[in-house]
């Protein structure tokens, strides 16, 4: 933050004394990007011009106060696409080579010999379109899997996924799936999209991933098909209550890969976000384009908007 610190007045603050800090402020960094303090304190931010947050997600500060004001918000697109991707690949491998119940076995110091999947020429859909859904797709590609993709609108031709489907028909290409990853931004269409229609879609023997938000799943709908073996299985990195709470069925059930919503964080990752803030803060002093602007009709930055570097 050297660079910053030498070009700007920083003050830094808690959720307490945000409003105390947006007085006055013309740019805010909300470095906790899973902090829900902005709308309460947005009041205060009475000459705010840029908003920036830590993360690819922008709904903990996507409110109708920022949706309708002339702050330009920003976020941290392209920091954990190819970490999310190689989590993705790695939960298909443990699903496919049965890791999880090898690694019970060898605790108990039994000896079980099984068989286990091939992933080469399974079927992919990655809902979900953007940086993030297509470092997945290039991977899995690698490892032979075949993949599609769902976003906003249908089309063919794709470089990354060839097909793309309507997300909003999402029953109807589901049923072809072996694995399918939720990596959807959160908005008023992609909340609970992951419902119990979606779930009895899917193929008996195919497993859910979820690398996106909690919020895109219907979550007493995703234990029932499990419960049911609707779906054969699930990875789950993220949940619409987070941490998940003790008394939730997904710890102990099997088939259930659960991880505290770290699929993206690599080693310096913190770092790597604070380098994007200041060379975004470099471009606002400078006059020149902002990188990663958000369209806050939309909540996500759209494709070609990404800017430069």
């Amino acid at each position: 933050m050297r660079a910053v610190e030498s070009g700007a007045v920083l003050r830094y603050t808690d959720a307490a004394g945000l409003a105390d800090a947006l007085s006055g402020a013309d740019a805010l960094f909300v470095y906790d990007f899973l902090s829900t303090a902005v709308p309460g304190a947005w009041h205060a931010a009475d000459r705010l011009q840029w908003l920036h947050i830590a993360s690819a997600g922008v709904d903990p500060v996507l409110f109708p106060g920022l949706r309708e004001s002339d702050v330009v918000l920003t976020n941290s697109r392209g920091v954990f696409d190819d970490a999310i991707a190689e989590y993705v690949l790695g939960v298909v491998l443990a699903f496919a080579k049965d890791f999880a119940r090898s690694h019970d076995l060898q605790r108990e110091g039994r000896w079980l010999h099984r068989e286990s999947e091939r992933i080469a020429g399974r079927e992919v859909v990655v809902v979900g379109t953007g940086p993030i859904g297509r470092a997945i797709a290039r991977l899995l590609r690698a490892a032979g899997m075949r993949v599609t993709g769902a976003g906003r609108r249908a089309r063919t031709g794709d470089p990354d996924f060839g097909v793309v489907h309507e997300s909003a028909r999402l029953a109807e290409f589901l049923p072809h799936a072996d694995y399918v990853v939720a990596v959807a931004p959160l908005t008023e269409h992609t909340k609970g999209m992951f419902d119990a229609r979606a779930f009895a879609a899917m193929k008996p023997s195919a497993r859910f991933v979820n690398v996106g938000r909690g919020e895109l799943v219907v979550t007493s709908d995703l234990v029932a098909a499990l419960e049911n073996r609707t779906v054969a299985g699930a990875a789950l990195d993220v949940f619409d209550t987070e941490p998940l709470p003790p008394e939730s069925p997904l710890w102990t059930m099997p088939d259930v890969l659960v991880s505290p919503h770290m699929s993206g964080d690599f080693v310096g990752w913190r770092t790597t976000l604070v380098e994007v803030f200041t060379e975004n803060f470099r471009r606002w002093r400078a006059g020149e384009p902002l990188r990663n602007v958000v369209d806050k009709t939309l909540g996500y930055v759209p494709s070609g908007n990404q800017g430069a570097g």
